[in-house]
Formats: structure tokens, sequence, C-alpha cells
């Protein structure tokens, strides 16, 4: 009996957005999109640029089905059910040109383009040129493409994608109409994973859904590939808070709010036996130094009620033990702590005796609740001094 073979689709293909509403956190592209669309303002030169993984593409893709579309819905999106709209999503239509200029990025590759904006659409009312990494394209070509993009027909509509806006010339920008897209959200990555989830069946932990949102970093295709990654690991296809710190090397919080602790009340002894149990599991002591300093930046935004909302970066469980932490915590401790561990981290790769660097590190750190003390002290010093001396009587 012979096996049936099935092909694995990776999520960021298989839930690859397909209208502007299904994209993730980026409503402020998609809904100057829909508009530009809606009042028939769509200009003729797009550089959407911003950071790996967050929608760069897919909306480029979107825009060129959408406006290609031949029966819009009445919320200006694509319907995924006319010739136009079938043609693009088989990759059949003759409308939509992608062009990767990272392999694609000679004068002859760009003049070969020029050529076919020439010709007009056989079918639809637009051909849209998407160029992805368009940053790779040589001098050469960029001023090969510089008079088209400029002046290109009526029907034609050219969307330049790039993660290095910086090494575009600028005769290029100033022909195009420029979107930033933005870091997505660690909430709006998490909600976005855990809907993936009931849809493949895949039992989560809240928790680990936020630790795979904050290690992606804002990018979604990163998520997604660590989803993908920690589904296949598990032998029911579960995604656990245990597993995820196990698979992507994260050190738990809990390790970062003991040592904190200690720290606090001065123990040395058990803050140095914490550093050796993290090293002897496996983790790089620049990991934890690194770690440590975001903690505790942390607890600094936790000090005000307006930082705390905005700048707290963390799933709603642990959020609670942030602020306990805080409250007990010194501005100044954190002021200095944070300095010095910033100051470990600078200095890590460039020891001969990394280990040490970060002991030192935390023995300077457990000293400064009893600086705080001593300065204070002596700041009040002057004034008993004063209310003692006798000259100071009548």
């Amino acid at each position: 009996m012979e096996a049936t073979q099935t092909n694995f689709i990776v999520s960021a293909r298989k839930y690859r957005p397909a209208t502007f509403d299904t994209v993730v956190g980026q409503t402020h592209i998609t809904d100057t999109l829909k508009n530009a669309i809606k009042n028939n303002q769509l200009a003729q030169a797009f550089l959407f640029c911003g950071p790996r993984g967050v929608g760069k593409t897919t909306c480029a893709r979107i825009l060129a089905k959408t406006v290609n579309c031949l029966n819009l819905t009445p919320e200006f999106e694509a319907c995924g059910e006319c010739h136009a709209c079938q043609s693009f999503q088989k990759n059949a239509s003759l409308n939509v040109y992608e062009l990767d200029a990272a392999s694609n990025n000679s004068v002859d590759d760009i003049r070969n383009l020029v050529e076919q904006v020439r010709f007009a659409p056989a079918q639809g009312s637009r051909k849209v040129y998407i160029i992805d990494e368009v940053h790779m394209l040589s001098t050469a070509a960029f001023n090969a493409f510089l008079k088209t993009l400029e002046e290109p027909p009526p029907y034609a509509i050219f969307i330049l994608a790039t993660t290095e806006k910086h090494k575009i010339i600028p005769t290029i920008l100033s022909r195009c109409q420029i979107f930033d897209f933005k870091r997505i959200e660690a909430a709006d990555i998490s909600g976005h994973l855990a809907k993936i989830a009931t849809k493949e069946g895949i039992q989560t932990d809240k928790e680990a859904l936020d630790l795979i949102a904050r290690k992606a970093d804002g990018g979604l295709r990163d998520a997604l590939s660590m989803f993908d990654r920690l589904s296949t690991f598990s032998p029911d296809r579960s995604i656990r808070y245990a597993a995820v710190l196990e698979n992507l090397n994260i050190l738990d919080f809990d390790y970062y709010f003991q040592m904190t602790e200690a720290l606090l009340s001065e123990n040395l002894s058990d803050a140095l036996l914490l550093f050796d149990q993290i090293l002897r599991k496996g983790f790089d002591g620049q990991i934890f130094i690194s770690g440590l300093a975001e903690h505790l930046r942390n607890l600094m935004v936790c000090k005000d009620p307006r930082t705390l909302q905005q700048l707290l970066d963390v799933g709603e469980t642990v959020r609670p033990k942030y602020q306990s932490q805080a409250a007990k915590a010194a501005t100044g401790f954190l002021l200095t702590a944070l300095n010095l561990a910033s100051q470990c981290d600078l200095e890590y790769k460039n020891s001969k005796n990394p280990r040490l660097l970060v002991e030192l590190c935390l023995m300077k750190i457990a000293h400064i609740p009893a600086a705080l003390q001593l300065a204070q002290g002596e700041a009040a010093l002057p004034a008993e001094k004063k209310s003692l001396n006798p000259t100071n009587h009548p």
C-alpha cells in the first residue's frame, strides 16, 4: 500500500493575507491604500519600506490584485472570485510582474522591465510591477529606471519594496509615494498566532504565544516560522510555555525576578549561585546580562502609570509581577543597576574573562542599596551637626 504524500505549506504562506483587512498591524497603510482606490487617487509609484516580515510584499500583492479586480466589494477589497482575482491567486496573471532585485539587479534587467512597460494590458486596466529588495539595484540600473518611474504610462503602477530605504538614491525617493511599515505589536502577533492555532487544532498556552511574539521582535514572518517549528517539535502538536523556553533558548522571567530580588536584598551569594545555575543550563553570559538590563528597564518603566501603559511590552499574566517588584526597588537603584548592566553588556565581547566580568557587575549592583543608604546618611549629617552646634542657640 503506497503512503499518501502531502506537501506541507508553512504558515507564513498558508495564512498570507489576501485582503487589506486581514493584514496584521499595518492599518495606517491599508486604510490609506483603500481610500486611494475608493477615491481613484492612486499614485503611479509606491515605495514600501520597513523591517523584514511586516507585510511589505504582501501589501504590494494585495494592492496589485485589488486594482485589477473586476468586481470590488463595498469595502473596496478584491472579491477573490472574478477572472482577474482567480488568475492572480494561481500566479497566472498577465497584469502583475514581480522582480527580485537581489538576483536581477543589472541595468539589462531593468531595461527589459522598461521594455515590457511599453505594452498596454491585454485584459484589465492596470499593469503592476513589484520590485522586491529594490535597494540591491546597481547605480546604473537605478538611473535606467528614473525616466520610466517619473513618467510611466497611465496603466502602469510600480511598487518598490525594501528593508533599507537609506540605500535608495534620492532621485528615486522623490518619485515615489513612501509608506513606512512599522514593527508589529507583540499583542497583535500573539492574537494572530492564536487564530491560526485554532484553525489548525493546535493546543497553546497564552504565555507561550506571548513569548513567541516578543522573540519575533515585530516580525510576523519570524513568529510564524517559530510557531511552525514548535508545533512540529511537540508529539501532540501543542505549544506550551516550557517548550518555547527550551526550543528558543530563552531565559525564563523567573530567573530575572529571582536575581533582582537577591540584588535588592544585597544577597550576593544567592545572586552568584543563580548566575552559575544559568550558565550550567547552557545559556551564554551575554544573553543573561542583556536580559537583566531589559528586565531592569521594564521595572523602571513601571514607575510611572503612563509609561507602564505604553512601554511595558509583556503579557498580562506577568505584568502584576513587574509592578510588584518595581514598587520595592528605588529609582536610584534601578538607574545605577541599569547603567552597570548596559556597560557590562558592551564590554562582554572584548573581555578575556567574561564570567568574572558579569560576576563583578552583580557584585557592584548588590552593593547599590548600601551605597544609597550611605549617601542619604551623609546628606542628612550636616543638618544634624547644625542642630547640635551650641553657637546656633541664643
